[in-house]
């Protein structure tokens, strides 16, 4: 009957709402979105917008003395109200999770004047904490960072003691509750299980998150209640980030992501001229494999190209030639683009600097910075982090096939990486949406309006942390909040670690480390159409069979890698490469081994090979292959022109044919002399696969002229 005695007369007119915040930061905008959510936004007055504020450095100092001041000026005019109810809380670090009936009627039924938020540490004076009244296990220190009473008591409070706004406000209402003549006549208590404010501090674990009926709620499970406003005290503002991500209706299972659309606009691609303009920063700061591509998708951007500026930092001598071939051909349809290269000797750190001072040059409305592992798979990423209108934002990127991606979800004490609970869910796509994280990296869009701003601009350098690890860690100091989106699918990154420019053509070993690119850039166009149950494959000989592999740019860097190694065999019985160092049937070659290429072969047998061979003979089962023999053959007139009939030491053999007959040379193939059923004229990047031992006795026909190529596997000897 209480409660519905309490709803009939409870008028949310009778209920000030107050806060402070002297800046319109992140956190604020978050603060004032749940205040927005839950409907009360005609109740909130906010304390000191627009002015300096007064109550010192809190982060490292106590203070906040201001506050009080502020507040006890607003409160004035209530200052005999003893009917009307004050709610207070912070808010940079603060959401709602309830409206104001809610937590009226829990505030009531709790028989208090003024009610404070609690927390498990004594804080800032550890002395005081013997004086506390026991609180049997619960949270039983003050907290200032959210409090809620009678106007007349709380007015009282504020006047009892006069206070400096540098002084500390928390350790201001904590003297007065421990004074138990002000306890007893306001009716002050502690809100020890957090029946309306949850601390986070000190109680991250305390809490979890819930989705029922459509929506995120907050329970805390030591004491079996849902608070009602969340505040992110001390260092726990992490934490309250991550839970940010989904509390006060910001995202649901049913909806997705709700707060993605807030805020957003829509860029209208028949105006051109009224899209923002971007600066394009891209650093390529190590060797990086597939930069030819990544570059490519850069100028893929479906983005009008004058609305563009692009710079480059090159601190890469190796890729120079393809920075250089790439400005040439595209430079001049951007509407500037400039480049820093190795030679130039400026440091990362300097040569981000300048890219940001370039924009701010440009008058850029925004700052994509982009490093050279990052692939823009999706044409529309830049449009799309444009229209998402954050401070700052980066497209979700992962390594294909890893759980490696360009943000975290969370971070140690020490700052580095520790595992979110929804980690791994956002990187699978599982959950989809815009996610507030601690962690950054490779590719991001900055707002250029934090450029022009000391207090905002990105700082790169700090202590002997990397350039990522100083960029993130600054914006968290400074409370700028970072967001990854996963929205759609945007690109991936590629895995630069074992790239090796010593090497000719380092592109073709990335088979392993980069597979996703190792495929598009060099298997055949028609290799999944191998595999095509309405396909019969080609069969040129009886178990002969016939597949394309491999495309013409795989072919031609093979040979270029096999040609500048330059070793070829003398063709002789004599071969100290093998065990024994005898060769039945000789062939000019190079094996594998030798061009540091051997994993990565026996990789590609067992991922493009082994499936195509069980396609054809049925039954034969090997996971993975085995081969000791890979090598590519020459064949010229002048020096070995054929190869005698021979058995194979192998349970079957690929042939891969590396140039062209007709326009490379003349003549050769391969007969099976069983059947008397020869095979010429294959095409680049097609295979022959036949079996090795007692069936297929075979003979390398002549070259008439010019140098054929073929690359020879002897698997499962």
């Amino acid at each position: 009957s209480f409660c519905i005695i309490y709803t009939i007369s409870f008028r949310l007119t009778d209920v000030l709402v107050f806060t402070v915040a002297t800046n319109e930061t992140d956190g604020y905008r978050r603060y004032l979105r749940s205040v927005n959510v839950y409907g009360f936004r005609d109740n909130l007055n906010v304390l000191g917008m627009g002015k300096p504020w007064l109550g010192g450095n809190v982060k490292l100092y106590v203070g906040g003395g201001y506050k009080v001041n502020l507040l006890k000026k607003a409160l004035e005019p209530y200052k005999d109200d003893d009917q009307r109810i004050v709610l207070f809380t912070d808010s940079y670090d603060v959401i709602y999770l309830a409206g104001l009936p809610e937590i009226i009627q829990k505030f009531k039924s709790m028989n208090a004047r003024v009610l404070f938020a609690a927390e498990g540490s004594c804080w800032p004076d550890k002395s005081l904490a013997s004086k506390y009244p026991p609180a049997n296990g619960a949270k039983r220190y003050l907290n200032s960072g959210g409090f809620i009473g009678y106007a007349s008591d709380i007015y009282a409070l504020l006047t009892h003691t006069p206070i400096k706004d540098k002084e500390d406000d928390q350790l201001f209402y904590t003297l007065l509750y421990l004074d138990e003549t002000m306890r007893d006549r306001h009716k002050i208590k502690l809100d020890h299980k957090s029946d309306i404010f949850q601390n986070l501090y000190g109680a991250v674990a305390d809490v979890e998150l819930k989705f029922e009926s459509g929506k995120a709620s907050l329970v805390n499970t030591v004491y079996k209640t849902e608070p009602l406003i969340l505040h992110g005290n001390g260092h726990s503002k992490l934490a309250l980030n991550s839970l940010g991500n989904y509390l006060a209706n910001a995202w649901s299972p049913e909806e997705g992501c709700i707060t993605c659309w807030e805020g957003t606009i829509e860029l209208d691609k028949t105006l051109p001229e009224a899209y923002p303009i971007i600066l394009i920063a891209v650093f390529i700061e190590r060797p990086t494999p597939f930069l030819n591509e990544f570059l490519t998708k850069i100028y893929d951007q479906a983005y009008p190209k004058s609305r563009l500026h692009l710079f480059i930092h090159n601190n890469v001598e190796h890729h120079q030639k393809t920075v250089d071939e790439f400005l040439e051909t595209v430079g001049m349809k951007y509407n500037s683009s400039k480049q820093i290269s190795a030679s130039d000797g400026i440091s990362e750190v300097d040569a981000r600097n300048l890219a940001m001072t370039y924009c701010l040059l440009k008058e850029c409305s925004g700052y994509l910075s982009i490093d050279s592992i990052s692939h823009l798979d999706n044409v529309h990423t830049l449009k799309l982090l444009v229209e998402q209108q954050r401070g700052i934002v980066a497209p979700l990127l992962v390594r294909p096939y890893r759980m490696w991606s360009n943000f975290w979800g969370a971070i140690m004490d020490d700052g580095f990486y520790a595992r979110s609970f929804d980690y791994m869910d956002i990187v699978k796509n599982e959950r989809r949406g815009l996610w507030n994280v601690p962690f950054i990296s490779s590719c991001y869009l900055i707002n250029a309006t934090l450029l022009g701003n000391p207090k905002t601009r990105p700082s790169y350098v700090e202590d002997d942390l990397d350039t990522d690890m100083a960029f993130a860690y600054t914006n968290r100091e400074r409370a700028i909040f970072m967001y990854v989106s996963n929205r759609l699918d945007f690109g991936h990154l590629v895995n630069p670690d074992s790239y090796d420019v010593t090497v000719t053509h380092p592109d073709l070993y990335q088979i392993i480390d980069n597979k996703l690119d190792w495929e598009k850039k060099y298997i055949h166009e028609n290799y999944s159409e191998n595999f095509n149950p309405n396909k019969t494959p080609i069969q040129p000989c009886p178990d002969v069979y016939w597949f394309p592999i491999v495309n013409e740019k795989f072919t031609k860097e093979l040979i270029d890698v096999m040609e500048s190694f330059g070793k070829w065999s003398d063709g002789t019985n004599n071969d100290p490469r093998l065990t024994g160092g005898y060769e039945n049937v000789p062939t000019r070659d190079i094996h594998m081994t030798q061009v540091k290429m051997e994993p990565q072969w026996l990789y590609f047998l067992k991922e493009y090979v082994r499936p195509l061979q069980e396609l054809v003979f049925l039954g034969y089962f090997h996971d993975p292959p085995r081969s000791l023999m890979n090598f590519v053959v020459r064949y010229r007139p002048d020096e070995q022109p054929s190869l005698k009939p021979h058995h194979d030491s192998s349970t079957y053999t690929i042939n891969i044919a590396l140039n062209k007959v007709g326009v490379d040379y003349e003549g050769g193939g391969c007969r099976f002399i069983r059947y008397n059923c020869s095979v010429t004229g294959t095409k680049p990047g097609w295979m022959l696969m036949h079996p090795g031992r007692l069936t297929h006795y075979h003979e390398g026909l002549r070259v008439t002229s010019g140098t054929r190529y073929i690359m020879i596997s002897f698997v499962d000897p």
